[in-house]
């Protein structure tokens, strides 16, 4: 079996920096990706990077004027001027705003590729979905509607078990962002609490269940929801822990490849989501993370550091956001490189 699968990560995920050029509502910006493969994104996470705006998410299941906000509880939001359109290799902006395009701002957009916008009806569930999955690099979107019964189950398209799914409700706007790991316990994203266990959901290579009790969050009835799922994928993906150890010299850890996103958020109260990319800091020290829980600007400060590897990542401060002694990390990174090629080529370090 060959080490990976995918030797261009850039195929299936990029992080893209740009500068806004909107005076008016009608400007346009067409932003083009510079990985080695061109990449027509079907998930874009936008985020202003020096002022307190909104992150706004869309996807080309539910379309380009419909987007989400990764730190409120919001309901889904229908809006004509922000996002106009997925293209080949990018995307395009226009107007004015803050949130995507204010002229000389600066803009950090990450892309996942699930199946260019083309949607499928699954029945693998007891319940049927609307999914567009990317199943060699593990990751696919969902789309259904609530039951409000607590045996319901639906399918992801991924083909094996994911390692995360990420759910909101579109609908309502008092529901949080309900972020369930694989076997263990669920959090969300729009806050900065500890993880909660009393609501599980189960994962199979072809379902999953909606929650041990029917959760607002993820199937109340008739209520509409979009949900991500991510699968690890060798030298490409990887969703994972590590223990902090409250230390300037913290924990290495391996994920077979040189990072190009991580997203890290600890076990703690008050603990901060975090997310660093090879964008925002191309060299190392990587002192430049945003919280995706929070409307804040990026940090730029060394208490936050980490270094991007060839073949993983490790902890260089004692904060207790990202490296609480003893406490349970949750991590996702993406890859730019894998660690060695299907053809044995290694990547090189920063």
């Amino acid at each position: 079996m060959a080490y990976t699968n995918i030797d261009d990560p850039s195929a299936h995920f990029q992080a893209k920096a740009y500068t806004g050029n909107g005076d008016s509502s009608d400007d346009t910006n067409a932003i083009t990706n510079d990985g080695n493969s061109d990449l027509k994104p079907d998930l874009t996470w936008f985020k202003r990077r020096n002022y307190d705006n909104q992150h706004l998410l869309f996807d080309s299941t539910r379309g380009v004027t419909k987007y989400l906000t990764s730190d409120r509880n919001d309901a889904e939001g229908t809006i004509a001027d922000r996002l106009v359109s997925f293209n080949t290799d990018g995307f395009t902006v226009k107007s004015s705003s803050g949130a995507v395009n204010q002229h000389d701002e600066p803009f950090i957009c990450w892309q996942w590729k699930a199946n260019g916008g083309t949607t499928s009806t699954n029945n693998d569930g007891n319940h049927s979905s609307v999914v567009q999955a990317n199943q060699d690099a593990g990751f696919s979107i969902i789309t259904y509607t609530g039951t409000g019964n607590t045996s319901t189950t639906i399918g992801h398209g991924l083909g094996v078990k994911p390692d995360l799914i990420i759910f909101k409700r579109r609908d309502a706007g008092t529901n949080n962002w309900d972020v369930q790991i694989k076997g263990e316990a669920r959090t969300t994203l729009n806050t900065d609490g500890t993880e909660a266990t009393n609501v599980l959901c189960t994962f199979t290579s072809t379902t999953t269940n909606l929650g041990s009790t029917a959760t607002a969050e993820k199937n109340a009835a008739n209520a509409t929801y979009v949900a991500y799922a991510f699968a690890s994928k060798q030298g490409y993906s990887k969703i994972g822990r590590y223990v902090g150890n409250g230390n300037a010299n913290g924990p290495f850890v391996y994920t077979g490849f040189k990072p190009a996103f991580i997203l890290i958020k600890g076990n703690s109260n008050y603990k901060y989501w975090y997310i660093f990319d090879n964008k925002l800091d191309p060299i190392n020290q990587v002192d430049t993370g945003i919280s995706p829980s929070n409307v804040f600007a990026e940090n730029t400060n060394t208490n936050i550091g980490i270094d991007f590897l060839s073949n993983g990542f490790k902890l260089r401060n004692s904060a207790t956001t990202t490296n609480e002694s003893g406490t349970n990390t949750l991590y996702m990174a993406f890859a730019e490189n894998p660690f060695t090629t299907s053809t044995g080529i290694p990547t090189t370090a920063r």
